[in-house]
């Protein structure tokens, strides 16, 4: 059985057969003037032209004195036909010709320099009796039928891309997604701003968080879980319109709607609502939609999602009350308890609280529910930092849209009374203290902040699992390079 091993080995003796005729089989320059869409796309235009193209080389196949080479850059492959033609003594004696190919491999680079044109099979191919290698590859890349363990795709993620197209288009959209936010954003006067990723106090979220040491200080930092707090002392500092996209980092398990690093999204808009926020982020997560994908029609984790319509919204504590028959306002905690062991949620007895009660609840509703809908007026003790409704203060002006059973984002109407802000900061502290680990955390410079004063705003989050759930794969599926458990 041929072994990789031995794959290897022979390459490495092309290798040093390479180096013996004086060819450098890593060269730093290249002279590429064409890339092979451009001919797929006008091949009109360029028959009869000739081009210099480049690309990692996919098929090799030799016939006599005829050999076809088929290459592949990041925008397409062509095919290179050759004739056997011996070098002329004055010409660059790096080239390699029909009778040498053997010196190459399927996932060598090289660049070629030649006539476009067509076959007599009728095949678009550039017409060049000699190539230059550009890079010479020590591993053979697998078939796409020999590389579908997950675990291997996951830890070799460029050798995945490159034999499994799809997932490297994949990547492209995201790019869409993330600049299809940055477009809608800044088209309605907001400015990016990133901030800062340590910090000595962290919050803006329930989450665990994770822990480093800085040497230069000889103090530990948390990663931030959040955007949050710094995007909001932005608004203190007198800016009106601010976001940031970057990655965040929460200490949780990985399954495919989390993962502990990600790509997030927070904006805060001075002088907004919940109301009208609601209104424009609708408008936008339609926009990245139809930026990225082309459309507004889903299917996805077996839901039929159409989000070309105004939004439903639904009150958190009618959801609970028409699902399960709970009081959101007066929480039986056995009752809820004996509820989600029924639906198969295990629970620690000795440190649940009612409102992470109500949050597992409300988690089972969420994962059933379509969508797309608002739910709005989430209890006070599930939301510490947005503000109270006049009109019922025992729920909050906060909002998610639940669209194919996930929360495609979190948003509200900013608490700014500084001491209603420390007094809910200290009830976070104090479940923290009592075990609860993704409890927020007291930070007072946060709260002298709001002393100064910040104005009303709307604030909005949403992360890069909006992507994954419309592009209908796991986490680990979504991101370039996702977390996996080290090997040797």
């Amino acid at each position: 059985m041929v072994t990789l091993a031995d794959y290897r080995d022979e390459r490495l003796k092309k290798l040093a057969q390479i180096r013996e005729r004086g060819i450098d089989p890593y060269p730093s320059k290249t002279h590429r003037d064409t890339e092979i869409k451009q001919i797929l796309d006008h091949f009109d235009d360029f028959d009869g032209k000739t081009v210099t193209i480049t690309g990692r080389i996919t098929a090799i196949r030799s016939f006599g004195k005829l050999c076809f080479i088929k290459i592949r850059d990041y925008s397409g492959e062509v095919q290179i036909f050759m004739k056997q033609e011996e070098l002329d003594p004055s010409a660059d004696q790096s080239l390699i010709n029909a009778k040498n190919t053997k010196l190459l491999d399927t996932g060598d680079f090289v660049e070629a320099t030649g006539v476009v044109g067509k076959s007599q099979t009728g095949e678009l191919s550039v017409f060049s009796n000699f190539v230059r290698l550009l890079t010479k590859t020590l591993r053979p890349l697998p078939g796409r039928d020999g590389f579908t363990n997950k675990e291997e795709r996951y830890r070799r993620r460029y050798v995945d891309m490159n034999v499994n197209l799809d997932v490297r288009e994949r990547m492209v959209r995201r790019s869409k997604f993330w600049q299809a936010t940055r477009d809608f954003m800044n088209s309605h006067g907001f400015i990016e701003i990133n901030t800062p990723v340590l910090e000595h106090t962290t919050g803006g979220a329930d989450a665990n968080p994770f822990v480093t040491h800085m040497d230069a200080l000889d103090e530990d930092f948390y990663l931030r879980i959040s955007q949050e707090l710094p995007l909001k002392r932005l608004l203190g500092a007198g800016f009106e319109k601010v976001y940031d996209i970057g990655p965040r980092f929460r200490n949780e398990g990985v399954d495919d709607e989390h993962l502990p690093e990600h790509i997030a999204f927070e904006a805060y808009a001075a002088y907004e609502d919940y109301e009208s926020g609601m209104d424009f982020y609708e408008e936008m997560l339609k926009y990245v939609a139809k930026e990225t994908w082309g459309t507004l029609e889903f299917h996805v984790s077996g839901f039929d999602i159409n989000l070309d319509q105004k939004w439903p919204r639904i009150k958190y504590a009618d959801i609970l009350q028409e699902k399960f028959g709970v009081d959101a306002f007066n929480p039986d905690l056995d009752a809820i308890i004996d509820i989600l062991e029924k639906n198969g949620v295990a629970v620690d007895k000795s440190t649940i609280t009612p409102p992470r009660a109500l949050d597992h609840l409300w988690k089972i509703i969420r994962k059933t529910s379509a969508g797309p809908f608002w739910l709005i007026h989430e209890p006070l003790a599930l939301s510490p930092l947005a503000k109270q409704l006049p009109e019922n203060p025992l729920v909050t002006q906060r909002v998610h849209p639940i669209i194919a059973g996930t929360e495609m984002g979190n948003g509200y109407s900013e608490l700014n009374d500084p001491l209603d802000q420390l007094k809910r900061f200290q009830e976070q502290q104090a479940m923290r203290d009592a075990g609860d680990a993704e409890a927020q955390m007291l930070d007072m410079d946060f709260v002298e902040m709001l002393e100064y004063g910040m104005p009303p705003a709307f604030g909005w989050g949403n992360s890069e699992r909006n992507f994954w759930l419309l592009e209908g794969v796991s986490g680990r599926e979504a991101v370039p390079f996702p977390i996996i458990k080290s090997k040797d």
